[in-house]
């Protein structure tokens, strides 16, 4: 899985979503809504007075540049909808319904404990060639059963939950991990001592690119929280 903290797209991007604990994402099914703004920026103050007006808990909210993501129970989608096309009819807004794959801590490890996390959300693009995307989804389809190393990866790497979701071509990420640790710590304990996920990322990397005027050479783009000190 490759990941770039970096991404030039010219667009807001914005994905709407209440901050789930993930104690209780095995009962509740969280969706996205995705804004696409035509302004090339958005400050942050900006988004901090629209999550306020709208009780919108700020430190759920995510962003790069001109893009930013709120993770939201299903139910709320319909209300926020139409708040954010009051505030910004200009937009393009896509919802991601529901995860296509999802992995659940309680559900596929050993260790069930399911702790106090924090969500890691990312996007990239299958490739255009429709008979690799139904290839793509049919791999995490059959995931648990044919590549039960994957899950096993996930389970060292202390995740708590893996969701996807698919909007046309586009993918959204979510990764659950433990409060007070990062990706970058835990993510190499996937493949520790476990081939099958390399072989499964190097699989994978044939089926995904970049969204259109991402970086050269670069294929999941990383949203930043919020920061809780422009609070």
């Amino acid at each position: 899985m490759r990941k770039v903290l970096d991404f030039g797209k010219l667009v807001l991007l914005g994905c709407f979503l209440l901050f789930l604990s993930c104690k209780s994402t095995s009962e509740r099914t969280p969706s996205i809504l995705e804004v696409v703004d035509k302004r090339s920026f958005i400050p942050k103050e900006e988004i901090i007075t629209f999550c306020s007006e709208y009780q919108i808990d700020p430190h759920s909210v995510y962003w790069w540049k001109n893009h930013w993501v709120i993770y939201v129970d299903a139910s709320e989608i319909s209300n926020l909808k139409g708040k954010i096309k009051e505030r910004y009819p200009n937009s393009n807004i896509n919802l991601y319904e529901k995860p296509f794959y999802r992995f659940s801590r309680d559900e596929h490890c050993n260790d069930k404990r399911m702790r106090s996390c924090e969500h890691v959300i990312m996007t990239a693009n299958l490739v255009e060639d429709e008979a690799m995307q139904q290839a793509y989804m049919e791999y995490h389809r059959t995931q648990f059963e044919k590549w039960p190393e994957v899950s096993k990866g996930f389970c060292n790497a202390d995740f708590q939950q893996v969701l996807v979701f698919r909007n046309g071509r586009q993918l959204m990420l979510v990764i659950s991990i433990p409060k007070g640790k990062s990706l970058e710590e835990l993510n190499p304990k996937t493949v520790e001592h476990n081939p099958r996920v390399k072989e499964w990322n190097a699989i994978m990397s044939n089926y995904q690119e970049g969204l259109a005027d991402a970086p050269n050479d670069s294929t999941w783009i990383t949203f930043e929280k919020i920061t809780e000190e422009i609070i």
